[in-house]
């Protein structure tokens, strides 16, 4: 059994190992999963990602975790926390987020892991903020965003999305610790 770094009532939440990478992989290439981003990362663009988040948690103590349903173990995508730079203000600042297999929407799983991922970095890692992007087409995403109890502070022109139209507006949210 995997030791969980921390749990819900449902997920377990861990780094990620390579044996994750084929299931990462093919939530990656779901058309559905990748409605609101740029392009569908590819095996080595997963692979990369799985590394990068690995080398996160042991620097900062948080990724974008691997989530686990806990009655089987099986790994159901991410949901977790991740230093961003690509804003001028804030900068950095913890973006939360998540990518779920599209087998599992619609259980609640996505808004139970957030709450717990709020909890763990405002009281395990000490987060005064924590903050909250999506195209503002991704109503989905937001309105997660709006059950954690995140308040929208802004709309602005995503740098990393410019050349899209269809993506590049985005909606900001920020929590703060304590409310």
């Amino acid at each position: 059994m995997t030791p969980y770094l921390f749990t819900s009532q449902r997920l377990g939440f861990r780094n990620w190992t390579l044996d994750d990478l084929e299931i990462l992989a093919e939530i990656n290439t779901d058309d559905d999963v990748m409605e609101f981003f740029p392009f569908k990362p590819s095996k080595e663009d997963t692979r990369a990602f799985i590394i990068r988040m690995q080398e996160m948690y042991v620097e900062k103590g948080f990724c974008y975790f691997a989530v686990d349903l806990l009655n089987n173990a099986e790994l159901i995508g991410f949901i977790g926390l991740c230093e961003q730079t690509y804003l001028e203000k804030p900068s950095p600042f913890v973006d939360i987020g998540w990518r779920l297999k599209k087998s599992i929407w619609n259980k609640g799983y996505a808004t139970e892991g957030a709450k717990a991922c709020l909890g763990f970095g405002f009281n395990t890692i000490g987060l005064d903020k924590i903050y909250s992007v999506a195209p503002a087409i991704n109503i989905k995403s937001e309105l997660i965003m709006k059950k954690i109890g995140m308040q929208q502070i802004e709309t602005f022109e995503h740098p990393k999305l410019l050349h899209d139209e269809r993506l590049k507006y985005c909606v900001l949210y920020e929590k703060e610790k304590g409310y």
